[in-house]
């Protein structure tokens, strides 16, 4: 199966029109038409905003393959967006030295520790 299979496979799953895709991910109808009827894929920078609206894995995408055996949000990885608060706190976790993000990670520790104590 290819790519664009799999994208119109999905959204049939998720009773999603073409033209909703097209606003949720920004890509132009015509180009969603082009995938579907001469059977090409998307561009590699398009991937990403698919893999969000569809609520899949690039890994999915690409390969048919779901090490979860499933859509859901259980897998090794995550995927986000550089522009949201967590893509945000990632860039900036990755930019500090490692004394610096291991010592972030344990006050996430400990404050997950305090949080759980309290329930």
């Amino acid at each position: 199966m290819t790519i664009s299979e799999r994208i119109f496979e999905r959204l049939k799953q998720l009773s999603m029109t073409q033209k909703e895709f097209s606003e949720a991910t920004g890509i132009l109808p015509s180009t969603i038409s082009e995938w579907k009827k001469n059977k090409t894929n998307p561009s590699s920078e398009k991937i990403m905003p698919i893999c969000r609206v569809l609520d899949v894995s690039p890994q999915w995408l690409l390969s048919g393959v779901d090490p979860a055996k499933g859509r859901e949000s259980n897998h090794d990885y995550y995927v986000v967006a550089k522009d949201t608060d967590t893509g945000i706190l990632v860039s900036d976790f990755n930019r500090l030295e490692k004394e610096q993000r291991d010592r972030i990670l344990g006050y996430v520790a400990a404050f997950i520790s305090m949080t759980e104590d309290r329930k």
